[in-house]
C-alpha cells in the first residue's frame, strides 16, 4: 500500500497554460513525427506531470462524429494506468466546463485554427 500512496504522489495534474504550450507542441510532434501542428492537436487544457516532467496532455478536440472531445496526447514516459488517470481526470473537468471552447462547436474550430496558426508560425 504504502508503494501505491509514493506511486500518486508523483502524478501532478494541472490546468494548461500558454507557458506549457511549447512543451506540449513538442510532445504533440513527436509522437507523431511531424514537424508542425495540425487540427488534431486542438486546444490542450489538462496535463500530467510526473517527478515535475509533463508526460502526457488532454487537448479539446472535433471527434470523427463532428462532436466536442477531447484526445490524450502521452509521452513514451507515460505508462497506462497514467494515461488511464489523466483520461478520467480530463473527462471529470471536460463535464464540468461551460466555456466556450467546451461548448460551442464553431468557437473551439476557430479557436484550433487560431492556435495552430501561432504554433506553426
Amino acid at each position: 500500500m504504502e508503494t501505491t500512496l509514493q506511486y500518486q504522489d508523483r502524478l501532478q495534474f494541472a490546468e494548461v497554460y500558454i507557458s506549457d504550450m511549447s512543451e506540449l507542441k513538442t510532445i504533440f510532434l513527436q509522437k507523431f513525427n511531424v514537424s508542425k501542428v495540425n487540427e488534431n492537436f486542438g486546444i490542450p487544457f489538462l496535463l500530467v506531470k510526473k517527478n515535475h516532467k509533463t508526460v502526457a496532455f488532454a487537448s479539446l478536440v472535433i471527434n470523427q462524429d463532428d462532436e466536442i472531445d477531447f484526445e490524450i496526447y502521452e509521452t513514451e514516459r507515460c505508462t497506462k494506468e497514467e494515461t488511464d488517470k489523466l483520461k478520467d481526470q480530463a473527462k471529470t473537468y471536460f463535464e464540468r466546463k461551460d466555456s466556450e471552447n467546451f461548448t460551442n462547436r464553431e468557437q473551439l474550430i476557430s479557436s484550433i485554427a487560431r492556435m495552430i496558426h501561432w504554433l506553426n508560425s
